[in-house]
């Protein structure tokens, strides 16, 4: 039993009148669907790992294509998720481009005469700048090679590379393929996929990580939430989410998710931990609140350590939370106000998909503490579940 259940065992008719249907569901359901995303992979991977091969992804060095990571919004910070696992896995140069720059600047990020693989990631693969980013690239680089990742077979980003050559689409299974407004297993199950790519030719060795981070995920769905639902009623108006290295995707997944389900009730800002130093930490004040994503490397971890330390000091926050591996729990019981613990001894190119998921409890409970609706928190229709259609030049 999770305060989770507090959602998910009520009647359907009250989750539907309360926009709960789905949001609660898609959040609780993410580490068994890791599962699921490493077994669909490892049924697909021969195909997969041809393609990778004939792009050149194993071969010497020189030969190998730079790599870029194409996405808008919460897709694009799953390629800043998995950016740092992909080059350590496959020795590329892996770059994270978001799909709403790629559009209008593509020729700036071609350099001609090198090879190229672009990983798309899109939830519902209609993205309007991830299709018009496709359908540019094939009709002015064809020698670009493209992989798209998405959660529906049925998207325009799987069609527009039917029947290419030089193309290979991955579909998660349709379970993940949140029907909320905001991403949230979609998220974490495309950014397992990553894993799962940065390990194509060493499953084995990435079972009993995924194994970690699925035991971890359970317990964070249960202690997390209830931490989520408690600082929910502080009516902070401002949370501040800072991590580094892989860490700094999850900070700033994490302030889109709060800002997304409180339809901006709740402002919010992501930052590095050094950055912070750098101007942004001017936006603290004593409403807000302050996530700090420890690193489980002992040098990182030391300045994420003084930047808690500092704030506190200062006391220019109203609560400090950590999140980190539960072996720096007494490290840093004094330098923060709640530390959660997870319960994984993981690199921390891995750590994302788990840690991410605080960010998304605290987004479902403050969007609940504010009176609205998780599953559709725009009552005005600002934000949709899909980008509306855009003139595309």
């Amino acid at each position: 039993m999770t305060t989770l259940s507090k959602f998910l065992d009520l009647p359907r008719k009250t989750r539907e009148a309360r926009g709960w249907l789905h949001t609660p569901a898609e959040i609780a359901q993410q580490p068994e669907t890791w599962k699921m995303t490493l077994a669909n992979f490892e049924r697909d991977q021969e195909r997969i790992r041809r393609f990778l091969e004939e792009v050149g992804v194993r071969s010497g060095l020189e030969q190998r294509p730079a790599v870029m990571l194409i996405g808008a919004g919460s897709s694009d910070y799953i390629g800043h998720a998995v950016e740092f696992v992909l080059r350590q896995g496959w020795g590329c140069e892996v770059s994270a481009v978001a799909s709403t720059e790629m559009l209008p600047n593509m020729e700036e990020y071609v350099a001609p005469g090198r090879r190229y693989l672009w990983i798309s990631f899109s939830r519902s693969g209609d993205s309007p700048e991830g299709v018009a980013v496709l359908e540019q690239a094939l009709a002015t680089h064809p020698e670009i090679a493209h992989l798209v990742v998405t959660c529906n077979a049925a998207g325009r980003m799987a069609a527009v590379c039917e029947g290419v050559q030089r193309a290979c689409v991955v579909v998660l299974d349709d379970a993940v393929n949140d029907r909320s407004l905001a991403m949230t297993s979609s998220f974490t199950n495309m950014v397992v996929l990553g894993h799962c790519l940065a390990n194509a030719w060493s499953l084995e060795a990435y079972r009993p990580v995924l194994a970690q981070l699925v035991h971890a995920g359970e317990a964070l769905l249960m202690r997390g939430a209830a931490i989520a639902e408690e600082v929910a009623q502080g009516s902070y108006a401002r949370v501040c989410f800072v991590g580094s290295g892989s860490l700094a995707s999850v900070a700033k997944e994490s302030a889109l998710k709060v800002l997304e389900m409180t339809a901006g009730q709740v402002k919010t800002m992501s930052e590095t931990v050094l950055g912070l130093r750098h101007g942004p930490m001017a936006a603290l004040d004593e409403q807000t609140l302050f996530v700090c994503f420890v690193s489980g490397d002992s040098r990182r971890r030391q300045y994420a350590r003084d930047l808690l330390r500092e704030i506190g000091a200062k006391q220019i926050v109203a609560r400090r939370i950590a999140v980190g591996p539960a072996s720096a729990e007494q490290e840093l019981a004094g330098d923060c106000d709640v530390f959660l613990p997870l319960l994984a001894e993981v690199e921390d190119a891995y750590r994302p998909a788990l840690d991410v998921v605080f960010g998304q409890l605290l987004g479902l409970y403050c969007s609940v503490a504010h009176g609205l609706q998780p599953d559709s928190p725009s009552p005005d229709g600002v934000i949709n579940r899909v980008v509306q259609e855009f003139q595309i030049y």
